[in-house]
């Protein structure tokens, strides 16, 4: 089993597809960086901060985040020790690779692959059933489900520094006007220009950013109810519901079942 090594150890290897375990302590950071190779890194347990210039991505165990070659990212786990299972992807060695970084749900047949693969040799057999369990993977990696655990953000200027004193303490109740006021802007300039930085629109980011406030602290074991409220929510059931509308189940269970 290949672990807790670097890139650049095996950069050159010549296979289409290499599999990686890496376990982290809490808190633990990675700095800036980027590589020639696509990367998914799996959350097996802890959750993950993968940040980019385009904004951060939210990584709870049991999903992953989709790393395009070359795109400079940074890494940090939250609260809880992190186990990562990695693949490290040659550009173009199948068709339909995302162009863009994104969160996506490990499947369970996909789950079952990356621990079969993080088992084997770096320099596995190009024929036979290693093979065959990394051709699979491939096809599988190109059809996972995309998850709304990205958190984009505006490049530069006021907006920009609004969202992110707003990630760091979000409030499910502020508005647009409230917005509009601080950054002395009509209505439909900042709902235009919102969408233009976010690609989302202003109700549907302000629901993220308290997502991604909730999640590290539900993975560490905190109570629903206790989250919820410190968020600002007016009672668990509204909590609960912008949950399951983003992720499917409840806050309760997210953790629990396999995605």
């Amino acid at each position: 089993m290949a672990r807790n090594i670097s890139v650049a150890e095996f950069e050159a290897v010549p296979r289409p597809v290499l599999a990686v375990g890496n376990d982290y302590p809490a808190g633990y950071e990675i700095t800036p960086h980027r590589h020639r190779r696509g990367q998914l890194l799996h959350a097996v347990e802890g959750v993950m901060l993968v940040t980019t210039d385009a904004g951060t991505l939210l990584v709870p165990p049991d999903r992953a985040v989709w790393i395009p070659p070359w795109l400079t990212h940074a890494m940090r786990s939250t609260g809880a020790p992190l186990a990562v299972r990695n693949l490290f992807v040659e550009p173009g060695a199948i068709d339909g690779l995302p162009a863009e970084s994104r969160v996506v749900r490990i499947t369970p047949l996909m789950r079952a692959l990356i621990l079969e693969a993080v088992d084997l040799p770096l320099e596995y057999e190009e024929s036979g059933r290693p093979a065959a369990v990394m051709s699979l993977l491939l096809h599988e990696l190109v059809a996972l489900p995309v998850l709304p655990l990205g958190l984009p953000m505006p490049v530069s200027g006021p907006l920009a520094d609004l969202c992110h004193r707003f990630a760091e303490a979000p409030d499910p109740h502020a508005t647009i006007d409230d917005w509009c006021r601080r950054l002395n802007m009509s209505r439909r300039s900042f709902t235009r220009n919102f969408r233009a930085e976010t690609g989302l629109s202003f109700a549907q980011w302000r629901q993220r950013a308290c997502l991604f406030a909730a999640l590290p602290r539900l993975g560490a074991g905190e109570a629903v109810t206790s989250v919820a409220l410190d968020l600002g929510y007016e009672s668990v059931a509204a909590f609960t519901t912008m949950f399951r509308r983003l992720l499917g189940e409840a806050p309760s269970r997210y953790f629990q079942s396999p995605a």
